[in-house]
């Protein structure tokens, strides 16, 4: 967002990295002030390591109780992520890996710094065992201690890395390999070529994500500072000393160089998923020297003018870097898929060009609709828009229908139910306008109305027509998937409506939305899967990474309507607090799971029971005992910035609960006074809030008394003032006189 503030951010820094002003290690968060000009350098509050570890107690723990997350350098939305990986860290630095998915992915071009000569093959990478010591990990900026002696710093543009490599102290040669037929899983095609005594260049394919095919093709072009005394390249266990040419799986080059000086080893490296030409495109634009700190502090930059997006004050030390690593984490993807010259490969598999837009790819849209989404399209709504753009031009290129989870330029598949259509609804809603709506409507419905209809060989809503026939879906996991297609047909409705006043498209979805009743057996009071014949399946039947207990929850649009359901208020409330006994459960456990989607929105389901101050206290449980400031800190997978999204709404005292509809349902903040820069240069500021006290006792929006655990996002889109009173006392009564939205009819 360009306002006068950012602009003072990075003067700041500016200031900050000429004068050396402030420790980068424990930057002050500042001072509030009308007139004050922050300097606060927000890339080195954040810390990378949060979520790169699981518990490790068991495999279960780690599973699920894991961010898959990495602490080396990226660029907000960029193309390349330079890290080790967390599912093979001592593999090397790759080129591109998703941040928080949960399978092995992408993770091509392996890149490691070895003491000495290279002696024997290094094969698949897997037996190099650098066993790194990280000595710092922010925004942008990774350095590490192998145990060779060797230290790497690792920081990027938008589509290159840059690596410095420093020897030990008395080492005469120092070598550099390059994994080019490496990749998360199963290789296919790999290519590199030694083009000079400093340069090399090649291709490889992405192997495949969560068991879909991502048959990509990522090319790489790569440059030394300096000429190396030996190079060559291996191909599986043969060593070839002087080869410039290696291809096919467990391949790949290196560069041995005279290190006796002293003077690092520099290292750069441009890719591009359309040709060579644009790889090396790419890099000769964006970092066409080798200055290392010049590349890392404009980097620094680009971090600092979206962190500072939304100002915290106060809080501890811990507060404050998990609040930013978890912003930081959600501005991560999706990611830039075009070069600089504005050509991708579209879901056709064919060369196209951006022209007044960016493309963009890593699509992890079953778990960013519920969060993600709305936190961008608030903060960066140029960046959203352009994000439901590339939805539009991937499925009009590939089928019609709308994608589940993109990888670079396939469809995976993976997942339930059809996310895109609540999530294009969603970043309507929040803001970000700046696309072809007769279009995303038009795409949408076709998803929703035609069995059948696919992006690539993925069909965008399976079994819809038993869906439309019998309004649930009997197959395998369908309880689940049509529950979600309830949400995204609400989602489509309110579409419609608030593009273009649509009232009779909007109650035609509206109606499709109640098929959650459907689900509802009365013998048990729970949601329940059936058979083709209308009868029940067992109770457990059917409901996908998590339980019919967790999924009861899953209206967020007729909450209240639910709740009438099973016998009013307190009985609603007596159910959430027998779910809420335990915060960890796993994908078959009968409690809350924190690290999970499907529960993402359930804290808030008190502002419907008549109990808000249950929602006050248990989000502030969650925030406390789930996350940390450690590498094991996540409760799950982070999941492309869905789970930071949640962690960052938590804070604020604000979450989208229901799809399609712009607004929050209120909790209480944790800062006592936050700034949020929304888009076209508008400012919320909340204030009030207090880690030791839990409890809102009032709350004034605007200057107005404000009894409503609702807030419209129609009531601050152009900025405001929350006032919260807080207390350490639950106050029963305040937020319980007016009913949050509920659509039923």
């Amino acid at each position: 967002m360009k306002t006068k503030n950012v602009q003072y951010h990075i003067l700041g820094l500016c200031l900050t990295l000429i004068l050396g002003s402030c420790n980068p290690q424990n930057p002050s968060p500042g001072k509030s002030g009308a007139n004050s000009i922050e300097k606060v350098n927000y890339a080195a509050l954040v810390n990378t390591t949060i979520g790169s570890e699981g518990k490790g107690v068991s495999k279960t723990e780690l599973q699920f109780e894991a961010g898959f997350t990495f602490p080396g350098a990226m660029y907000p939305f960029g193309m390349v992520q330079f890290t080790p990986t967390f599912f093979v860290p001592d593999q090397g630095f790759v080129v591109n890996q998703l941040s928080g998915a949960g399978c092995p992915n992408m993770g091509n071009f392996p890149t490691l710094p070895l003491s000495g000569v290279l002696e024997s093959s290094p094969g698949d990478m897997r037996g190099l065992n650098p066993s790194d010591t990280i000595k710092k990990a922010v925004a942008g900026y990774y350095r590490t201690a192998l145990n060779s002696g060797v230290v790497a710093e690792l920081t990027v543009t938008e589509r290159t890395g840059m690596a410095r490599f420093n020897y030990p102290e008395g080492d005469k040669k120092g070598t550099v390999v390059i994994g080019s037929g490496i990749n998360a899983n199963k290789m296919n095609r790999a290519q590199i070529t030694i083009t000079g005594p400093d340069s090399c260049e090649g291709y490889a394919d992405g192997g495949s994500f969560c068991g879909a095919a991502t048959g990509y093709t990522v090319y790489f072009v790569a440059e030394f500072d300096q000429k190396a005394v030996i190079s060559g390249t291996w191909e599986k266990e043969k060593l070839h000393e002087g080869s410039t040419s290696a291809a096919g799986a467990h391949s790949g080059a290196y560069f041995t160089f005279d290190v006796s000086s002293g003077k690092p080893v520099q290292y750069k490296f441009g890719i591009s998923y359309v040709s060579l030409e644009n790889a090396r495109e790419n890099l000769h634009t964006e970092n066409p020297g080798f200055d290392f700190d010049k590349t890392k502090s404009e980097t620094t930059q680009a971090w600092n003018s979206y962190l500072s997006k939304i100002e915290v004050f106060g809080g501890t030390h811990d507060q404050r870097t998990q609040f930013y690593t978890h912003l930081y984490h959600a501005l991560g993807h999706p990611s830039v898929f075009n070069d600089v010259n504005g050509e991708y490969v579209g879901s056709d598999h064919k060369i196209h060009k951006a022209e007044g837009y960016t493309y963009y790819t890593a699509l992890s849209n079953w778990d960013t609709y519920r969060s993600q989404t709305q936190l961008i399209a608030l903060l960066a709504p140029e960046v959203t828009s352009d994000i439901i753009t590339s939805h539009l031009k991937f499925a009009e290129r590939c089928g019609g229908g709308l994608p589940r989870w993109v990888l670079a330029d396939f469809a995976t598949g993976i997942m339930q139910g059809d996310p895109s259509a609540a999530l294009i609804a969603n970043a309507y809603a929040f803001g970000a306008r700046d696309f072809d709506s007769k279009k995303a409507l038009e795409i949408m419905r076709k998803g929703a109305e035609v069995p059948g209809i696919k992006t690539q060989d993925i069909i965008t809503r399976p079994f819809l027509e038993q869906y439309l026939n019998k309004g649930y879906i009997y197959d395998h996991m369908g309880a689940s998937i049509a529950l979600e297609y309830t949400s995204s047909d609400f989602a489509i409705g309110q579409f419609a409506l608030q593009t273009f006043g649509d009232k009779a498209l909007y109650k035609k979805y509206l109606r499709r939305s109640r098929n959650w009743k459907k689900l509802y057996n009365p013998g048990t009071t729970w949601l329940n899967s059936r058979f083709e014949d209308g009868s029940w399946k067992p109770r457990g039947d059917d409901w996908r990474e998590a339980t019919y207990k967790n999924y009861f929850w899953m209206v967020p649009y007729n909450l209240k309507g639910l709740i009438d359901t099973i016998g009013g208020q307190e009985i609603a409330e007596n159910r959430l607090d027998s779910l809420f006994v335990k915060l960890n459960a796993t994908y078959y456990d009968d409690w809350f799971a924190a690290g999970n989607e499907p529960d993402f929105q359930v804290p808030w389901t008190y502002n419907w029971t008549g109990s808000p101050y249950k929602t006050q206290s248990i989000v502030r449980k969650i925030l406390k005992e789930s996350y940390q400031n450690k590498a094991n800190g996540l409760p799950g997978n982070d999941d492309l910035g869905a789970m930071g999204a949640w962690y960052v709404f938590a804070n604020l005292g604000l979450y989208p609960v229901i799809p399609g509809v712009g607004g929050f349902s209120v909790n209480s903040p944790v800062f006592p006074e936050i700034k949020v820069h929304l888009g076209h240069d508008k400012i919320l500021h909340i204030t009030g809030g207090a880690d030791s006290k839990s409890y809102i006792t009032s709350l004034e929006l605007n200057g107005k008394d404000w009894n409503n655990t609702w807030i419209s996002y129609e009531d601050i889109k152009n900025g405001g003032e929350l006032k919260f009173n807080l207390s350490e006392k639950p106050d029963k009564t305040w937020g319980t006189t007016a009913e949050p939205p509920s659509f039923n009819d």
